[in-house]
């Protein structure tokens, strides 16, 4: 299908997207890469009279690995998260994940400023983030604020950001320990069923601290904060793990629909939480 008419806007700068936003309030939409807002326009599930495309903001760009922080612009694709060797060695995690989503046609376009911003509970990026515990920067017409990303999404494709407000960067401290993002799909391409995203310290062979978050689970992504409590203190052993997996089915509240019924995806679940915490454990 072909969209409604809309005016096209290519600012160069924040300030500019924030005006335009201003002058047009809930006629106008800030566009990322455009892969999930473009097809529900050409739907009609989306109407847009403006359309603001941020690719032209070099602001919004970029990787900085600087004092043990990591700094990601909003707009840098999932291509670039993936072709970063400073960015792999400081966070192998980013990488595994990148990796993962999509294909290599749809990574060259996608940024990770879209794929955590608009709080579709199938994109990879906003569990991993939790996981890492970043932090989002949003820039709005009253000026910049911080939010965690534990505390970024409220329902499906309902965030903390306000219609007037871009994201314009991501941040975290570069994780310790052994990293792993473990994804289960139909095809290549395709949403997860379940994802897990995991991050593991050891210290004297034991499980120091912990980060669990799950993907395409509930109607957010999880971060499972007893999952994590479970292993620490531990040596990952079988009980340790099935623990952990035991507390992270009681934060997820899967739902049935093409992927398979509700029970099949707390299988899989378990079953790649399990993936997860061996391959982090044993990188650890």
């Amino acid at each position: 299908m072909i969209p409604s008419e809309f005016e096209y806007h290519r600012p160069g700068s924040i300030a500019a997207a924030l005006a335009v936003l201003e002058e047009h309030g809930d006629d106008a939409r800030v566009m990322a890469g455009g892969h999930s807002l473009i097809p529900m326009m050409k739907l009609r599930m989306a109407d847009v009279p403006h359309l603001i495309d941020l690719q032209a903001i070099t602001e919004l760009k970029g990787i900085a690995v600087e004092g043990g922080t990591i700094t990601i612009g909003a707009m840098t694709t999932q291509h670039e998260l993936i072709t970063s060797d400073e960015l792999a060695a400081a966070a192998p995690i980013m990488r595994e994940a990148a990796l993962l989503i999509a294909d290599p046609q749809v990574r060259y376009v996608g940024t990770i400023g879209g794929n955590v911003a608009n709080g579709d509970p199938g994109n990879d990026m906003p569990g991993l983030m939790q996981c890492l515990d970043a932090t989002f920067t949003l820039q709005g017409p009253d000026g910049t604020r911080e939010v965690q990303a534990r505390d970024f999404y409220e329902a499906a494709y309902m965030t903390d950001r306000e219609d007037d407000e871009i994201l314009t960067k991501i941040s975290f401290a570069a994780p310790k320990g052994g990293q792993a993002y473990e994804k289960q799909k139909r095809k290549i391409g395709d949403y997860a069923t379940a994802a897990a995203a995991v991050i593991l310290e050891k210290v004297d062979g034991k499980v120091a601290s912990a980060s669990i978050a799950m993907t395409n689970l509930s109607d957010t992504p999880v971060f499972s904060a007893d999952a994590g409590a479970a292993l620490v203190g531990s040596d990952c052993g079988a009980d340790a793990v099935s623990d952990a997996v035991s507390a992270m089915l009681g934060d997820i509240d899967p739902t049935e629909d093409n992927r398979g019924p509700v029970e099949f995806k707390k299988h899989v679940a378990g079953v790649i939480l399990r993936r997860a915490i061996e391959r982090a454990w044993s990188r650890a």
